[in-house]
Protein backbone atom coordinates (compact mmCIF):
# COMPACT_ATOMS: atom_id res chain seq x y z
CA UNK A 1 0.00 0.00 0.00
CA UNK A 2 1.39 3.38 -0.97
CA UNK A 3 2.20 5.70 1.91
CA UNK A 4 1.03 8.60 -0.23
CA UNK A 5 -2.49 7.23 -0.62
CA UNK A 6 -4.72 10.33 -0.13
CA UNK A 7 -7.57 8.42 1.54
CA UNK A 8 -5.18 6.91 4.06
CA UNK A 9 -3.84 10.36 4.86
CA UNK A 10 -7.36 11.68 5.49
CA UNK A 11 -8.14 8.72 7.75
CA UNK A 12 -4.93 9.26 9.71
CA UNK A 13 -5.63 12.97 10.10
CA UNK A 14 -9.16 12.31 11.34
CA UNK A 15 -7.98 9.60 13.69
CA UNK A 16 -5.40 11.78 15.40
CA UNK A 17 -8.18 14.17 16.41
CA UNK A 18 -9.86 11.34 18.29
CA UNK A 19 -6.58 10.47 19.98
CA UNK A 20 -6.03 14.03 21.15
CA UNK A 21 -9.48 14.06 22.74
CA UNK A 22 -8.83 10.74 24.47
CA UNK A 23 -5.58 11.85 26.14
CA UNK A 24 -5.99 13.32 29.65
CA UNK A 25 -5.96 17.11 29.69
CA UNK A 26 -2.79 17.18 31.78
CA UNK A 27 -0.92 15.47 28.96
CA UNK A 28 -2.03 17.79 26.18
CA UNK A 29 0.52 20.12 24.63
CA UNK A 30 -0.12 22.57 21.81
CA UNK A 31 1.85 21.86 18.63
CA UNK A 32 3.31 24.35 16.14
CA UNK A 33 1.79 25.60 12.93
CA UNK A 34 1.62 23.21 10.02
CA UNK A 35 4.39 23.03 7.46
CA UNK A 36 4.41 21.51 3.98
CA UNK A 37 4.55 17.69 4.33
CA UNK A 38 7.57 15.65 3.43
CA UNK A 39 7.29 11.88 3.32
CA UNK A 40 9.91 10.06 5.35
CA UNK A 41 8.66 6.48 5.73
CA UNK A 42 10.03 4.56 8.73
CA UNK A 43 10.87 0.87 8.52
CA UNK A 44 8.28 -0.23 11.07
CA UNK A 45 6.26 0.85 14.04
CA UNK A 46 8.29 0.88 17.25
CA UNK A 47 7.98 -2.16 19.48
CA UNK A 48 7.33 -1.28 23.12
CA UNK A 49 7.05 -4.86 24.34
CA UNK A 50 8.85 -5.75 27.57
CA UNK A 51 12.51 -6.56 27.08
CA UNK A 52 13.08 -10.27 26.37
CA UNK A 53 13.78 -12.11 29.57
CA UNK A 54 12.74 -9.21 31.79
CA UNK A 55 11.37 -10.61 35.02
CA UNK A 56 8.23 -9.28 36.61
CA UNK A 57 9.28 -7.42 39.74
CA UNK A 58 7.30 -7.38 42.99
CA UNK A 59 6.98 -3.61 42.58
CA UNK A 60 4.74 -4.16 39.53
CA UNK A 61 2.17 -5.83 41.79
CA UNK A 62 2.29 -3.07 44.40
CA UNK A 63 1.19 -0.18 42.18
CA UNK A 64 -1.84 0.19 39.96
CA UNK A 65 -1.78 1.63 36.45
CA UNK A 66 -2.66 5.18 37.51
CA UNK A 67 0.13 5.24 40.06
CA UNK A 68 2.64 3.85 37.58
CA UNK A 69 1.65 6.40 34.93
CA UNK A 70 2.00 9.25 37.42
CA UNK A 71 5.38 7.95 38.53
CA UNK A 72 6.51 7.57 34.91
CA UNK A 73 5.54 11.14 34.07
CA UNK A 74 7.37 12.62 37.06
CA UNK A 75 10.40 10.36 37.47
CA UNK A 76 13.97 10.86 36.42
CA UNK A 77 15.45 8.87 33.53
CA UNK A 78 16.62 6.01 35.72
CA UNK A 79 13.29 5.65 37.46
CA UNK A 80 11.41 5.89 34.16
CA UNK A 81 13.03 2.67 32.94
CA UNK A 82 11.70 0.80 35.95
CA UNK A 83 8.19 2.24 35.67
CA UNK A 84 8.13 1.60 31.92
CA UNK A 85 9.05 -2.03 32.49
CA UNK A 86 6.33 -2.39 35.10
CA UNK A 87 3.71 -0.75 32.88
CA UNK A 88 4.60 -2.93 29.91
CA UNK A 89 4.39 -6.01 32.11
CA UNK A 90 1.00 -4.86 33.40
CA UNK A 91 -0.32 -4.07 29.92
CA UNK A 92 0.88 -7.45 28.62
CA UNK A 93 -1.32 -9.36 31.06
CA UNK A 94 -4.56 -10.37 29.39
CA UNK A 95 -5.89 -12.43 32.26
CA UNK A 96 -5.97 -15.49 30.01
CA UNK A 97 -3.03 -17.92 29.74
CA UNK A 98 -3.96 -18.82 26.16
CA UNK A 99 -4.16 -15.16 25.16
CA UNK A 100 -0.84 -14.42 26.84
CA UNK A 101 0.70 -17.31 24.88
CA UNK A 102 -0.63 -15.94 21.59
CA UNK A 103 0.86 -12.53 22.39
CA UNK A 104 4.18 -14.14 23.22
CA UNK A 105 4.20 -16.14 19.98
CA UNK A 106 3.24 -13.09 17.95
CA UNK A 107 6.06 -11.06 19.45
CA UNK A 108 8.53 -13.87 18.90
CA UNK A 109 7.52 -14.05 15.23
CA UNK A 110 8.03 -10.30 14.92
CA UNK A 111 11.52 -10.60 16.43
CA UNK A 112 12.54 -12.87 13.53
CA UNK A 113 10.63 -10.66 11.05
CA UNK A 114 8.06 -13.36 10.24
CA UNK A 115 5.20 -10.91 9.88
CA UNK A 116 2.78 -13.40 8.32
CA UNK A 117 3.05 -15.73 11.30
CA UNK A 118 2.91 -12.80 13.71
CA UNK A 119 -0.31 -11.54 12.13
CA UNK A 120 -1.77 -15.04 12.29
CA UNK A 121 -1.06 -15.40 16.02
CA UNK A 122 -2.14 -11.85 16.83
CA UNK A 123 -5.36 -12.17 14.82
CA UNK A 124 -6.18 -15.26 16.86
CA UNK A 125 -5.43 -13.15 19.94
CA UNK A 126 -7.73 -10.27 18.99
CA UNK A 127 -10.46 -12.75 18.14
CA UNK A 128 -10.00 -14.55 21.46
CA UNK A 129 -9.57 -11.43 23.62
CA UNK A 130 -11.10 -8.41 21.83
CA UNK A 131 -10.91 -6.27 25.00
CA UNK A 132 -7.15 -6.78 25.41
CA UNK A 133 -5.56 -3.54 24.21
CA UNK A 134 -2.04 -4.88 23.79
CA UNK A 135 -3.24 -7.50 21.30
CA UNK A 136 -4.45 -4.78 18.94
CA UNK A 137 -1.28 -2.73 19.50
CA UNK A 138 0.94 -5.71 18.74
CA UNK A 139 -0.97 -6.57 15.57
CA UNK A 140 -0.77 -2.94 14.43
CA UNK A 141 3.01 -3.27 14.62
CA UNK A 142 2.89 -6.44 12.55
CA UNK A 143 0.55 -4.90 9.98
CA UNK A 144 2.81 -1.88 9.61
CA UNK A 145 5.83 -4.12 9.12
CA UNK A 146 3.85 -5.85 6.35
CA UNK A 147 3.11 -2.44 4.74
CA UNK A 148 -0.61 -2.71 5.55
CA UNK A 149 -1.24 0.87 6.66
CA UNK A 150 -5.04 0.79 6.77
CA UNK A 151 -5.24 -2.27 9.04
CA UNK A 152 -2.43 -0.85 11.19
CA UNK A 153 -4.40 2.35 11.74
CA UNK A 154 -7.58 0.42 12.52
CA UNK A 155 -5.76 -1.65 15.13
CA UNK A 156 -4.20 1.43 16.71
CA UNK A 157 -7.69 2.89 17.00
CA UNK A 158 -8.83 -0.25 18.84
CA UNK A 159 -5.77 -0.21 21.08
CA UNK A 160 -6.17 3.43 22.06
CA UNK A 161 -9.92 3.15 22.61
CA UNK A 162 -9.11 0.44 25.17
CA UNK A 163 -5.98 2.06 26.60
CA UNK A 164 -5.67 5.78 25.78
CA UNK A 165 -2.45 6.00 27.84
CA UNK A 166 -0.54 3.57 25.63
CA UNK A 167 2.32 5.87 24.64
CA UNK A 168 3.65 3.22 22.26
CA UNK A 169 0.41 3.17 20.27
CA UNK A 170 0.29 6.99 20.24
CA UNK A 171 3.89 7.06 19.02
CA UNK A 172 3.00 4.48 16.39
CA UNK A 173 0.21 6.75 15.20
CA UNK A 174 2.75 9.55 14.93
CA UNK A 175 5.04 7.35 12.87
CA UNK A 176 2.23 6.61 10.40
CA UNK A 177 1.21 10.27 10.23
CA UNK A 178 4.78 11.32 9.56
CA UNK A 179 5.15 8.63 6.91
CA UNK A 180 2.12 9.96 5.02
CA UNK A 181 3.49 13.50 5.20
CA UNK A 182 1.38 15.01 8.00
CA UNK A 183 4.16 16.44 10.16
CA UNK A 184 1.93 18.72 12.21
CA UNK A 185 -0.29 15.94 13.53
CA UNK A 186 2.64 13.55 13.81
CA UNK A 187 4.39 16.10 16.02
CA UNK A 188 1.26 16.49 18.14
CA UNK A 189 1.07 12.72 18.59
CA UNK A 190 4.75 12.56 19.55
CA UNK A 191 4.23 15.35 22.09
CA UNK A 192 1.35 13.48 23.68
CA UNK A 193 3.38 10.29 23.86
CA UNK A 194 6.23 12.27 25.42
CA UNK A 195 3.88 13.81 28.02
CA UNK A 196 3.10 10.29 29.21
CA UNK A 197 6.69 9.01 28.95
CA UNK A 198 9.06 12.02 29.05
CA UNK A 199 12.26 9.96 29.09
CA UNK A 200 11.71 7.52 26.21
CA UNK A 201 14.61 8.02 23.82
CA UNK A 202 12.79 7.20 20.57
CA UNK A 203 9.85 9.45 21.42
CA UNK A 204 12.13 12.31 22.51
CA UNK A 205 14.22 11.93 19.35
CA UNK A 206 11.09 12.15 17.18
CA UNK A 207 9.93 15.27 19.01
CA UNK A 208 13.30 16.96 18.62
CA UNK A 209 13.62 15.93 14.98
CA UNK A 210 10.30 17.50 14.00
CA UNK A 211 10.68 20.48 16.31
CA UNK A 212 13.91 21.45 14.57
CA UNK A 213 12.32 21.13 11.14
CA UNK A 214 9.19 23.01 12.12
CA UNK A 215 11.00 25.84 13.88
CA UNK A 216 13.44 26.11 11.01
CA UNK A 217 10.56 26.37 8.54
CA UNK A 218 8.75 28.99 10.61
CA UNK A 219 11.89 31.09 10.95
Amino acid sequence: MSLRHPRLKRIAAAFVGLVMISIPAAAQVTGPDAIPPEVMPPEALPNFAPEPGAAETPEADLQDEAALLDALAHSDAAGAKRYERQLQTLWSRSGSPSADLLLKRGREAMEVKDTATAIEHLTALTDHAPDFAEGWHARATAYFAADLMGPALADLEHALSLNPNNYGAIFGLGVILESVGDRKRAYEAYLRAQAIHPHHQDISAAVERLRAKIEGKVL
